[in-house]
């Protein structure tokens, strides 16, 4: 039975059951202030009574000793007994009507004995037997002479009856008032609470494995108190992290397709390029020497290809794992001399682009990898002659200050459009969608450089307009980097 109602009151909804704690709290307040006020009534009343008791009895005394009887100074079913003391003990007179007392005498004697042998004023409750509960009052009136008088309690427990009527009535009015009025209450109270676990079932119900996937819903209802108010914005504030990780994880998952479908798409290109010299070597081209050292140079040319993209593929992943060793070997170099090593290869490679370098005077010394620095800044020079057209401008500098060493490369190009300066660092992206690859890369050159500057503890930036494009190396001067 106690277990059916647990779990029936585990069921009830938090404002029932707020409002039936209240009530209950409410009960308890009643019965006691309705216990106090009963019992001063009662204490009050008797209190009234036994006056009224003292009173009578002064001018009955009197009427006594001045003409030896209580005629006239009698009251509706009170009960009277004059005694007469003697040997110490109270000897009952005769009483002047037989209504003066009751059937039993017994208790009105125990006070006149009470009262000799205290010799003062005696109160006392007794049950008469046949008649009721009744106030009783000894007294002197004389020496030798006690005075026993009786009143009824009829009134003042009736009147305590009604008291007690009229309190569970009224209490029991104002705690169903209380109960009702008070769940009401608590319920629209507690409303913005249901609206946030409406909100939290359609969360529930909403799809979140889409690739788009976004939480449309908020707990937007105002009310309920600053509690409340702190609750919802926390809570609006969750599914704010819970969209911002619904966004992350979506867009990692779509780079991990696009990486994944381009990469194959980088390598199913020289692998169909060799299985066709293959073919043409083994078949068509293998009488003649000229055809088969023409297609064994396009053969070793397309597997080199595929192997600095692998190398590519295998330098990122060994970056990114940091339970793997790093690629980075560090040792004291000079990135004066790194530059120019990289500006007479872009020369070299590239003497269509007039090249201006800018140089301190003296060496810079940084503790880095210079293969690694090398290639960051060869990818970065191959980027700006790749994607602007010849003549172009283009130059590098290297400045000293607040404890880093840059390397800026600008161009004079056309510029990267605003829609694709925050993809330009992403593995396979490319600008020019329809630039081919043999002349446009892989799309990993960027996305290697910017990996290697991070290793060392640098970062690379770009800030692009047309007519300048401008790569901004930045490293620790001296710094061991967070692989050291």
């Amino acid at each position: 039975m106690i277990g059916r109602l647990r779990r029936h009151w585990r069921r009830l909804r938090l404002g029932t059951r707020l409002a039936l704690g209240l009530g209950a709290l409410a009960l308890v307040v009643f019965a006691v202030v309705g216990t106090a006020l009963t019992t001063y009534m009662r204490d009050y009343l008797s209190a009234q009574l036994d006056d009224q008791l003292g009173l009578a009895q002064v001018a009955q005394s009197k009427s006594i000793a001045a003409n030896g009887t209580l005629q006239g100074k009698k009251y509706y079913r009170w009960y009277y007994a004059v005694y007469d003391v003697k040997d110490g003990k109270p000897v009952l007179r005769k009483p002047e009507e037989s209504s003066d007392l009751p059937a039993d005498i017994g208790d009105l004697t125990a006070v006149a004995r009470s009262q000799i042998a205290k010799g003062t004023e005696v109160l006392r409750t007794s049950d008469i037997t046949g008649e009721g509960e009744y106030r009783l009052r000894g007294c002197a009136v004389e020496p030798g002479v006690v005075l026993v008088s009786g009143a009824p309690m009829d009134d003042i427990d009736d009147t305590v009856r009604q008291l007690v009527i009229i309190q569970v009535v009224a209490f029991g009015l104002a705690l169903l008032a209380l109960v009702v009025l008070g769940r009401r209450l608590l319920r629209r109270g507690l409303q913005p609470l249901s609206d946030m676990a409406h909100t939290a079932h359609g969360i529930a119900s909403h799809d979140l494995s889409e690739s788009a996937a976004r939480l449309p819903l908020r707990a937007d209802e105002r009310g309920g108190g600053p509690e409340v108010e702190e609750l919802r914005t926390a809570f609006n504030t969750m599914l704010e992290h819970i969209d911002d990780s619904l966004a992350v994880r979506a867009e990692a998952e779509q780079r991990l397709r696009r990486f994944v479908a381009d990469a194959s798409h980088e390598l199913r290109t020289p692998l169909m390029s060799v299985r066709g010299y293959a073919d043409l070597f083994q078949y068509a081209a293998a009488n003649v020497p000229e055809e088969r050292d023409r297609h064994l140079a396009r053969l070793r040319a397309e597997a080199a290809r595929m192997g600095i993209l692998l190398d590519d593929l295998l330098l990122l992943a060994r970056l990114d794992a940091a339970d793997v060793e790093t690629p980075i070997r560090l040792q004291d170099a000079d990135l004066v001399e790194l530059v120019a090593q990289a500006a007479d290869a872009f020369r070299a490679g590239h003497p269509d682009r007039p090249l201006t370098v800018t140089v301190p005077p003296a060496p810079v010394r940084l503790r880095v990898d210079p293969v690694r620095i090398r290639q960051v800044l060869d990818n970065l020079l191959t980027n700006a002659a790749v994607h602007t057209p010849p003549g172009t401008r283009v130059s590098v500098s290297v400045t000293v200050a607040a404890g880093t060493a840059s390397v800026r490369i600008a161009d004079a190009g056309p510029g990267i459009p605003d829609a694709d300066r925050a993809q330009v660092f992403d593995r396979f992206y490319r600008v020019d969608k329809a630039r081919s690859r043999d002349r446009g890369g892989s799309g990993l050159g960027l996305a290697v450089a910017r990996s290697l500057a991070m290793a060392h503890g640098g970062t690379v930036e770009l800030t692009s307009e047309p007519g300048a494009t401008v790569f901004t190396v930045t490293i620790p001067l001296g710094a061991a980097s967070a692989w050291t």
